[in-house]
């Protein structure tokens, strides 16, 4: 199953680029830094896992021009989503409150 999520922001600079250089995502809300596209390139995106056994990853990718973050939940073996999209949501709103504008969740 596949779940997008799509962060509207506000302000400038890459909130994916924020997400990954952030210290916290590992250390108090427990998310594995997978790798990341090199800098310079459009649409450049990153993954990560969840430490707490939660089936599933994020690719997260930044659309600079309209200031959008598209993160795409995939699980595998017929496992929910919903932990690792609710940690994530939970990660973005105490992390990133200020620049988010509105958070779109939809089924693929």
């Amino acid at each position: 199953m596949q779940t997008v999520i799509q962060v509207i922001t506000a302000g400038r600079g890459s909130l994916r680029n924020k997400i990954m250089s952030d210290p916290q995502l590992e250390e108090k809300f427990e998310f594995i830094k997978v790798w990341s596209k090199q800098p310079g390139r459009p649409h450049g995106w990153a993954k990560i896992h969840s430490a707490r056994d939660l089936h599933g990853a994020i690719n997260l990718e930044w659309h600079a021009r309209s200031g959008t973050l598209i993160c795409r939940v995939v699980t595998k073996l017929g496992n929910k989503p919903n932990s690792i999209i609710g940690d994530f949501v939970d990660y973005l709103l105490a992390r990133h409150q200020s620049r988010i504008l509105a958070i779109h969740i939809m089924r693929r």
